[in-house]
C-alpha cells in the first residue's frame, strides 16, 4: 500500500532511506491491526505464509543485515534444522511480543544507520553459496531491507484482504481512527 513519505531535508539521504523502510514496516504493521494471535497465524492460501509469521521473518531479517553491517553474527542463526521457526511464532511468541522486538530492531536500525559517518562504509557479505563475494555499502543494506519490507508488506495486503477481506486503504484508515469509503 502506498503511503506519503515525507520528503526528506536537502542532503538527508539516510533520513529518506530510514523514512520510506518505516513506510514498508508499516504495510505489515497495519496487516495485523484488529486480529488476534490465531487469526494472524491463519495461512489462507497454498503458501505457509501467515501474517504473524512474516511479522517474525522480517524482524529477523532486520536485526540479521544490521548485525552483519556491524560486524557481528545475527541474534538467531537460522540454519537447515530452523529455518521453518523463521516463519511461524514459537514457544509463547506472541504477535504483540514479536511487535515490540520488532520495534527494538528498528530502533537499532535507526540508531546504527544515524551513527555511521558515511553511508559509503562496507561491509562483506555472507560467505553463503547465493551471495557473491563482495563487499557492500550501508546504502545497499538499506536499499536491500527496503525491498524485503515491501515484498512482505504486498504479501502482507494480500493474505490480510484473504482473511477477512480488509484492504490497505481500510487498515490506513483505521489506524489513523477514520472510516474508509472506498
Amino acid at each position: 500500500m502506498v503511503t506519503h513519505v515525507n520528503a526528506e531535508a536537502p542532503g538527508d539521504e539516510r533520513g529518506a532511506l530510514l523514512a520510506f523502510l518505516d513506510a514498508e514496516r508499516g504495510g505489515i504493521r497495519r496487516a495485523l491491526i484488529g486480529l488476534t494471535d490465531e487469526q494472524a497465524a491463519t495461512r489462507p492460501s497454498a503458501s505457509e505464509l501467515s501474517l504473524s509469521g512474516l511479522l517474525k521473518h522480517v524482524a529477523e531479517v532486520e536485526e540479521s543485515w544490521i548485525a552483519r553491517a556491524r560486524g557481528v553474527a545475527p541474534a538467531v542463526e537460522r540454519t537447515e534444522a530452523n529455518w521453518d521457526e523463521c516463519f511461524r511464532l514459537v514457544d509463547g511468541e506472541t504477535v504483540a511480543s514479536a511487535l515490540a522486538y520488532w520495534r527494538q530492531v528498528a530502533d537499532r536500525t535507526e540508531e546504527f544507520i544515524r551513527s555511521l559517518p558515511t553511508l559509503d562504509e562496507t561491509f562483506a557479505l555472507p560467505d553463503q553459496p547465493w551471495f557473491p563475494k563482495e563487499d557492500v555499502s550501508m546504502r545497499w543494506v538499506l536499499l536491500r531491507l527496503i525491498t524485503e519490507m515491501s515484498r512482505h508488506s504486498g504479501h502482507a495486503d494480500i493474505i490480510r484482504e484473504t482473511l477477512d477481506g480488509k484492504t490497505a486503504f481500510e487498515l490506513v484508515a483505521l489506524e489513523r481512527g477514520e472510516t474508509w469509503e472506498g
